[in-house]
């Protein structure tokens, strides 16, 4: 049995569900603190927020990680495009000085 099959009932399945959730925010925030510092570089180097062809590589890169994980690749590329496009609007407020 793997780990996950050793989860007696539904309260210790949650309980877990909601742990992995924690954790999945905190690497969001961490990924957010590497889009602030994408900025500052970003501003010292003239780039603009949103580099056409590393959107379509990061979007790529989660299609196939989400596939060779065994998950569903377009699903996991759709979500991927929504924080992209969100990391580019945090990354253009930076780029403009609005540090919300």
């Amino acid at each position: 049995m793997t780990e996950i099959d050793d989860i007696p009932d539904m309260h210790a399945l949650r309980t877990r569900i909601d742990q992995v959730d924690a954790q999945l925010i905190a690497l969001f925030a961490r990924r957010s603190a590497l889009i602030d510092r994408a900025a500052r570089i970003k501003a010292a180097e003239s780039l603009p927020a949103r580099i056409g062809w590393r959107v379509d590589e990061v979007i790529e890169n989660a299609r196939r990680n989400a596939d060779a994980a065994g998950l569903d690749g377009d699903l996991f590329a759709q979500i991927w495009r929504q924080l992209v496009e969100a990391a580019i609007a945090q990354e253009d407020r930076h780029l403009k000085g609005d540090r919300e």
